[in-house]
């Protein structure tokens, strides 16, 4: 029987899968489709420390191979998800749960993750580092080592639980920001979130949404996603959360060859609510066929 385990900074998980924040809500909108116990775990819905309406409508391009979204982290604020998600989501989800957090200054991030680093359904904080440093002319924090690194210093102060840092794609040397981080206390790195895209309506002759551009996801980023995995597996010493691009059983595993200890499945839970439990299911016949007996034997073993 093939041993699907992974233990991911210290959080032992029955298999890698992992829906990603933004396309699994709090999980309640699945629960209804099949028991989502049967997932590693999930990140939930990115929160911030105010509650946000988010962007304009409209917020979603279809592509070729994938979408475009500019939903702008809508999400109801950190005190309402300590005081009426988590309490809820722990009827139905019965493992430790990753919290995604975003933020638009230092003291954002590291107010944030203070308070649901106290939560004890959280096993791993995840932050999003994509999001604009309103204090550096909206440069994104995850596109300068310095910034990513300020970060990760804030928030690994003031919180005792793994954080991982979600690192964006639209940079042109991801291994140095991915350093930075570990250096700054990182427990692990998550890669890739969604690249820069932009629809334009031919007819209207104006841009599909309303932000004009937004992050691109889905099958078409697997392939960037793979190498920016193997490059920071490769440099780091701290494990990584690969997500981009995964659909089925095979891209979980080409993966965690690549050097992720867990995989994350994004836009694919768009497209079908049961894409993670079939990946799951499809796993142990998928590692027959390659000779694994025991998945965490495969992380990094490409050179």
């Amino acid at each position: 029987m093939v041993d699907l385990s992974v233990n991911l900074a210290g959080m032992r998980m029955d298999n890698p899968v992992v829906p990603a924040s933004g396309t699994f809500g709090f999980g309640n909108e699945f629960k209804d489709f099949y028991d989502i116990n049967i997932l590693g775990s999930f990140s939930f819905k990115g929160t911030t420390k105010d509650a946000r309406f988010g962007n304009p409508t409209p917020r979603i391009a279809e592509c070729k191979n994938g979408m475009i979204n500019a939903v702008g982290l809508q999400n109801p604020g950190v005190h309402h998800v300590i005081e009426h998600e988590l309490p809820e989501m722990k009827k139905y989800f019965h493992k430790p749960v990753i919290a995604n957090v975003s933020g638009f200054s230092v003291e954002e991030y590291a107010y944030t993750c203070e308070r649901l680093d106290k939560e004890e359904q959280v096993g791993i904080l995840e932050v999003n580092v994509s999001c604009p440093n309103v204090h550096g002319g909206g440069m994104s924090f995850g596109t300068s080592p310095a910034c990513a690194a300020e970060v990760t210093k804030a928030v690994k102060s003031v919180t005792s639980k793994p954080v991982f840092i979600k690192l964006s794609p639209n940079v042109t040397d991801i291994v140095s920001i991915a350093k930075a981080c570990e250096e700054a206390g990182a427990d692990g790195i998550c890669l890739i979130n969604t690249m820069l895209g932009m629809r334009i309506d031919l007819k209207r002759r104006r841009p599909v949404i309303a932000n004009k551009m937004g992050g691109f996801s889905g099958d078409a980023i697997f392939p960037v996603a793979v190498r920016m995995v193997y490059q920071v597996s490769k440099a780091c010493g701290v494990p990584v959360m690969g997500c981009g691009g995964v659909s089925t059983a095979g891209d979980v595993i080409e993966m965690m060859m690549a050097g992720a200890t867990a995989v994350q499945v994004g836009a694919a839970n768009l497209v079908d609510p049961y894409v993670c439990k079939n990946i799951i299911e499809s796993l142990p016949s998928e590692c027959e066929k390659l000779g694994i007996d025991k998945l965490s034997d495969i992380i990094g073993v490409i050179d």
